[in-house]
C-alpha cells in the first residue's frame, strides 16, 4: 500500500494568501458573525499549533466548511488549513472559496488514489489537514457511522512519518435550529487529541479499526458532554 502511494500521482491544494486573508475577514468578521446569533467554541485550547493534524469535525451544514477556519484557522492559530471534501461541495461559489482555502476534492463512495496520496503527503509535511469523517451532510444531528478512511490516512502518514506524531483532533458541531437559518446559534466543542503513536500501525486493519472506534466514542461524548460526564463519574 506504502509503494503504492508513492509512486502515484498527487493533487496540488493551494492556500491563496492575499485572497484567504479578505476571505477570513469577510466570513468571520462579516458574514457569520452577522448571521449567527451566537457561535459558542469549547475546547479551543486542544487545537494543536503545529505539526501533523487530522480535523476530524461532525457533518451538519455547509457552513461547517467556513465555521472551522473562523474557529481554528490562520487568524487563530497561525497555520493555514487544508480540506479534503466531497466532490458537491467543490461545486459553485462554495468551491471556489473552497480551493482558495486549500481544498482539494475526493470521492466519499470510492476515494481515489491521488486524493489519498495528496492527504498522507499533507501530513507528512506537517500541515493540518480537514476531513470530515461521516463523508457527507447529516443534518439530523446524531452521529453517523464513521468511515474507516481517516484512520487509514492517518496510519499511513504515521508510518512514513512516525515524528512528530499525528494527531487526530476531534470536532463536533451543533446547531439550533438542526438546519442553520438565520440567527440561528451554533456550538463546537473540540475534543482532546488522539495520538496515532498510540496504535499498532504495523497491524493496519486492526489499528484503522480500533482508531475509528476511538474517534467514534470521542464524537459521541462531545455531542452528549453531560451523557459523557455521567458516565465517567465516580459512584459513591
Amino acid at each position: 500500500m506504502f509503494d503504492l502511494l508513492d509512486t502515484s500521482p498527487t493533487i496540488t491544494p493551494n492556500v491563496s494568501p492575499g485572497l484567504a486573508r479578505f476571505l477570513y475577514w469577510a466570513a468571520g468578521d462579516g458574514l457569520l458573525r452577522h448571521y449567527f446569533r451566537q457561535i459558542e467554541v469549547t475546547g479551543q485550547d486542544y487545537v494543536p499549533l503545529t505539526g501533523p493534524v487530522i480535523i476530524a469535525p461532525t457533518h451538519r451544514s455547509r457552513w461547517d466548511g467556513l465555521l472551522i477556519p473562523y474557529v481554528m484557522g490562520r487568524p487563530v492559530t497561525g497555520r493555514d488549513l487544508f480540506f479534503m471534501v466531497s466532490h458537491n461541495e467543490m461545486l459553485g461559489l462554495q468551491g471556489l472559496i473552497i480551493r482558495h482555502f486549500g481544498g482539494f476534492p475526493v470521492n466519499t463512495s470510492r476515494p481515489g488514489v491521488a486524493s489519498v496520496r495528496t492527504a498522507v503527503d499533507l501530513l507528512r509535511h506537517g500541515q493540518a489537514l480537514v476531513l470530515f469523517p461521516e463523508g457527507n451532510i447529516f443534518r439530523n444531528q446524531k452521529l453517523t457511522e464513521i468511515r474507516p478512511g481517516l484512520a487509514r490516512i492517518a496510519l499511513q502518514a504515521a508510518a512514513v512519518r512516525p515524528k512528530p506524531d499525528v494527531k487526530i483532533l476531534p470536532v463536533a458541531i451543533q446547531y439550533a435550529p438542526a438546519i442553520p437559518q438565520w440567527h440561528a446559534s451554533v456550538t463546537i466543542r473540540i475534543g482532546q487529541p488522539l495520538s496515532v503513536a498510540t496504535y499498532p500501525w504495523q497491524n493496519s486493519k486492526q489499528a484503522a479499526t480500533a482508531l475509528t472506534q476511538d474517534l467514534t466514542q470521542a464524537l459521541v461524548d462531545l455531542e452528549s458532554p453531560e451523557k459523557a460526564l455521567c458516565s465517567t463519574a465516580p459512584t459513591v
